[in-house]
């Protein structure tokens, strides 16, 4: 049973886009335009091959960020900036998740691959600001991303996160792996279900998930 299954848990990690608000809402697709926009300006390429670099840097390394530092030694400060300048008109506020979020006995806390700025922002959006104890965005660690090992460790060592009484909740099955690997129950956020070893849950509605663990 899921409640039975959480009842050792004392900090619960929440991973932010399509996480926190439903993939329906498509505010990544935002995201995505800027983020072939800015692909587009540094590598001076035209859409398809923009389009093309922005997925794939996204698969071999986890962000299209990564792959652009790594290949391209583009600045990543200026980039988070331009691909988070949008609307968050799309979002809506949810009292319900609200109330089940605050409801978590222990620590709250939001790691995203996105900033913490814009974090932040998507959390006002979805009236869930004050809920969480801290917001850690992929500059806290050290612009490293999830899925990466590394990743991981610096935001929970930044933490103090026990790894052994947490919980991860994520989207991209890719990013519950290394949680799975350090010990935390794994809950994946998504319309579609993933069958992997490292995945102890699934769900896709966090908020209905939410009721059966508190």
């Amino acid at each position: 049973m899921p409640k039975q299954d959480f009842a050792h848990v004392s900090t619960w990690v929440f991973d932010l886009d399509n996480t926190l608000y439903p993939p329906e809402m498509r505010l990544f697709d935002q995201i995505e335009t800027r983020m072939t926009d800015y692909v587009m300006a540094a590598l001076g390429v035209d859409a398809p091959r923009a389009n093309h670099l922005r997925s794939h840097y996204w698969r071999k390394y986890g962000t299209t960020l990564a792959g652009l530092m790594r290949e391209h030694d583009v600045d990543p400060l200026p980039y988070l900036d331009a691909v988070h300048d949008i609307s968050f008109d799309p979002l809506e506020p949810d009292a319900h998740l609200a109330a089940r979020i605050k409801a978590l006995p222990g620590r709250r806390i939001v790691y995203t691959n996105g900033s913490a700025p814009y974090a932040e922002r998507v959390l006002e959006a979805r009236g869930l600001t004050g809920l969480f104890d801290a917001v850690y965005g992929i500059e806290h660690a050290g612009f490293l991303p999830k899925p990466e090992r590394g990743a991981f460790e610096a935001i929970f060592a930044m933490d103090g996160v026990t790894t052994e009484s947490a919980a991860m909740f994520e989207d991209d099955p890719r990013n519950l792996r290394v949680p799975h690997d350090m010990g935390m129950k794994t809950v994946h956020v998504a319309p579609a279900r993933h069958e992997e070893e490292h995945i102890h849950h699934h769900t896709d509605d966090l908020s209905a998930f939410l009721t059966k663990i508190v």
